[in-house]
């Protein structure tokens, strides 16, 4: 059981794989393995490509890909796409006292998302509520029914500790899930509770190659009342866990917006891609390493992608 945190609705969806061949049924790696060695750095990175329109690109192939490590180019080894490996989805729920009126409105929208996003036997969800405290109310499972209860007892109450939610469901979650990893966050303002920073949660997010989709609901009002607004409490924190994670912030006008909101999320989610590459640089200096990718000779399309990883920090194994 997972120990105290604080206040805001997130729904987590991890995105990642490992770099190591899994004894599991649901592992599916994109690595050669004659290519990697025990010990070496190796990467799998989600990657979103989007139209100017926003729609996601789906029809790309590893040699449409040029990737940058600290601006030295990479050899792409391998390239998955959404169907070929397991999605690993946290759902964070926001339970603070702000969130009282919106609640059921937030919980109908995340089970909708769960029950688009899950497909039995493949992909598996854990359901996380926090106020002032964290509590795991379901495990990783793909029994939507348990989700359901899960998330439907939920209530209201306490401070908000949006950081600390992140950095423990990353810490002690995520890295044994083998699949893709993403997070995505429903908060109705700003952290006011943690004992970690936003650049913890943001490294430990990274670390665990969790992306993060926020939704703030700070302005949105049951009926449309209120209007969304960027500049809300919190705001500028959640467009930040996003960008450093590859993932995405959404502001809705209304609570009304949410289905189409996760609609949108799940699209992403299904359209992405994985890229394996070993990189050039094998120090294990504990470094933060800057990731750069582009879709060559397509000028039409833009590219979401985490900011970068922390080398691993210690002796070589080889």
């Amino acid at each position: 059981m997972m120990k105290p945190v604080a206040h805001l609705l997130i729904v987590v969806v991890i995105l990642s794989g490992l770099a190591l061949a899994q004894n599991t049924k649901r592992s599916n790696q994109p690595q050669d393995p004659d290519l990697v060695r025990l010990g070496t750095i190796g990467v799998n990175l989600p990657v979103s490509v989007l139209d100017k329109k926003g729609r996601v690109v789906t029809d790309l192939t590893k040699d449409n890909f040029a990737l940058y490590e600290d601006g030295e180019p990479q050899q792409i080894i391998s390239l998955s796409k959404e169907d070929e490996l397991p999605l690993n989805l946290g759902v964070l729920v926001d339970a603070s006292n702000s969130v009282r009126p919106k609640l059921k409105f937030e919980k109908d929208a995340a089970m909708n998302f769960l029950d688009t996003v899950v497909r039995r036997g493949q992909d598996l969800a854990l359901f996380v509520i926090f106020s002032s405290r964290v509590e795991l109310l379901q495990d990783f499972t793909d029994n939507l029914e348990d989700l359901r209860d899960a998330v439907f007892s939920v209530k209201a109450g306490g401070p908000t500790a949006l950081y600390d939610s992140i950095y423990r469901v990353c810490e002690e979650k995520m890295p044994t899930a083998p699949g893709r990893r993403a997070i995505v966050v429903l908060t109705d303002g700003e952290d006011t509770a943690s004992r970690h920073t936003i650049d913890e949660a943001i490294e430990m997010a990274q670390k665990a190659e969790v992306g993060i989709y926020g939704i703030g609901t700070t302005n949105a009002g049951p009926f449309g009342v209120a209007r969304g607004v960027k500049g809300a409490p919190g705001s500028k924190e959640l467009n930040r866990l996003a960008e450093e994670t590859g993932g995405k912030t959404y502001f809705p006008a209304e609570l009304a917006e949410l289905d189409k909101i996760f609609a949108d999320i799940s699209a992403e989610l299904r359209g992405q891609y994985v890229l394996f590459y070993v990189s050039t640089n094998q120090a294990r200096d504990g470094q933060f390493r800057k990731i750069e990718v582009k879709v060559v000779d397509r000028d039409d399309v833009r590219v979401r992608v985490k900011r970068g990883y922390t080398a691993p920090l210690g002796e070589s194994l080889l």
